[in-house]
Formats: structure tokens, C-alpha cells, sequence
């Protein structure tokens, strides 16, 4: 229930305008539609963060003009915006997201000035963000065309989902990347824990609601991972947000 009347009151301040905000010359998403933290409601540190994932992209994975990139789970733009400002306007740029007004937001925003930056909504099934979605099956495929994208970026995203849906999300990954690709992806993980813990126990930090924290096995992911035909280039143990792990990944020729 609460996260339904988030995104009523998303849709709400879209329709009364009240859902962007100039800062040195660009437009971001209001305060109340930046839900990383409490951090990310100060302007200044919602762009830095934003231009350091594009740069991110460019060392590791590669980004430039001529790239074609996915953002899965793009939320209010964040790495569209960053990329825009570091890199300029790249030859294709995919943002997905379960989220109807985060999708609107994009397109009304961002997508209208930048014609090769789209959005499409993915009305999936989501505990969390999206409960009332089409549940994913094994057959479920992004609707997008084989090796289309020389990059792909997902942050957030497996850290709130069910072993089978990042499964299959790997799978389309892997689909969706040419030969050589990279991917930046962050999850909770850890080397002396279950296979799969939801909302575990943390010290002093407390999850709440469905699939806050959704905690793998290191051992396990690494190897799903694997399987599904990437390579592991590196792991940023506990520095993303919330203490999740960065893995840098990139796509096998076969």
C-alpha cells in the first residue's frame, strides 16, 4: 500500500508540474522522486552521483558517442542525465523501468530534447515496486533486439529480486549484449551466508517491506553469472549503496 501511494503521489506532482528542478543548468527530478538515500535530496551530490556512474561507464565499459546503452531500472534518470552531461547525446540509449511515472518523468524530461534516449515500461511483476505486474516466466524476453546494446547497467535492480527473476534478467543480459559487451550490475552479496536471504539481519540496519534487501550466496551468483556466459572482470566488495557489491562484467564471444 505504501508504495502505491508513492506512485500516485509521483503521478500527482507530475500533473501539477512540480516534479523537476533546475540545478547548474540541468533539469533533475524533484527531491521527493530521489529514493537513495537521504544524501541524494541535495542537488549538488544527485548530479556528482550522476556524472560518476557515466564516468563509470566510460572507463570500464567503454562509453562513448557511438555506444548503445540499457539502463535497466533508469528510476528518475539518473544515469541518463549523468551521461548527457559527460558523454552527450550516444547513438542509443534504452532506459527501462517497472515504474509508469518514472518512465513518464524520463520521457517528458529527457527523451522530448533527446531523441536517441527512449523509455519503455516494463510492467512486470515486482514485490516491491510493481506487485500487480505479469509474473516473469522463462520465457519472458526484454522487448529488445538480440546484441543490440555495447553496454548495459542495472544498480539497484537485482538487490530486489528473487533468485529466478535474476536469472532471467542474466540471461536476457547476456541476449541483449554483443559479443564483447560489458555490464555494470550491483547486488548484496556475501561469501559465509545463505544461498538467498531476504531482508537478513544486519546489524543496526533495518529492512523494511517486500524484497528491501535481498542478500545472495557470493559463491552461488558468481556461479549463475558464469553460467549464463559472462565474465567476471572484477567485484567492488560492499562500496555501492547500502553496501552492495559492484560487479563489472562482460559478455563472452560465443
Amino acid at each position: 500500500m505504501k508504495i502505491r501511494l508513492i506512485e500516485i503521489a509521483k503521478r500527482v506532482s507530475s500533473w501539477l508540474g512540480l516534479d523537476a528542478v533546475q540545478h547548474d543548468g540541468r533539469v533533475l527530478p524533484a527531491q521527493h522522486l530521489r529514493l537513495c538515500g537521504q544524501e541524494f535530496r541535495d542537488h549538488a551530490y544527485f548530479l556528482r552521483s550522476a556524472q560518476a556512474e557515466a564516468d563509470r561507464l566510460a572507463e570500464h565499459c567503454g562509453l562513448t558517442k557511438d555506444s548503445a546503452l540499457l539502463d535497466i531500472g533508469c528510476g528518475f534518470g539518473r544515469l541518463a542525465i549523468g551521461v548527457l552531461d559527460r558523454v552527450g547525446d550516444i547513438r542509443d540509449y534504452r532506459g527501462l523501468d517497472v515504474s509508469a511515472a518514472a518512465i513518464a518523468w524520463c520521457r517528458r524530461h529527457v527523451g522530448a530534447a533527446h531523441p536517441s534516449f527512449q523509455f519503455t515500461r516494463l510492467d512486470v511483476r515486482n514485490d516491491r515496486y510493481n506487485p500487480g505486474g505479469q509474473q516473469i516466466t522463462r520465457t519472458f524476453r526484454l522487448p529488445l533486439g538480440d546484441a543490440a546494446f555495447d553496454a548495459a547497467y542495472a544498480y539497484s535492480v537485482f538487490s530486489h529480486m528473487e533468485l529466478v527473476d535474476v536469472e532471467q534478467y542474466l540471461s536476457e543480459l547476456h541476449r541483449v549484449l554483443r559479443p564483447g559487451g560489458a555490464a555494470f550490475v550491483t547486488m548484496f552479496v556475501a561469501d559465509d551466508a545463505p544461498d538467498v536471504s531476504i531482508n537478513p539481519s544486519s546489524g543496526s540496519r533495518t529492512w523494511q517491506g517486500p524484497l528491501h534487501c535481498v542478500r545472495f550466496r557470493r559463491s552461488l551468483i558468481d556461479d549463475r553469472i558464469r553460467k549464463t556466459g559472462f565474465t567476471i572482470e572484477q567485484v567492488a566488495e560492499g562500496v555501492e549503496t547500502d553496501g552492495q557489491s559492484g560487479y563489472y562484467l562482460r559478455r563472452t564471444s560465443a
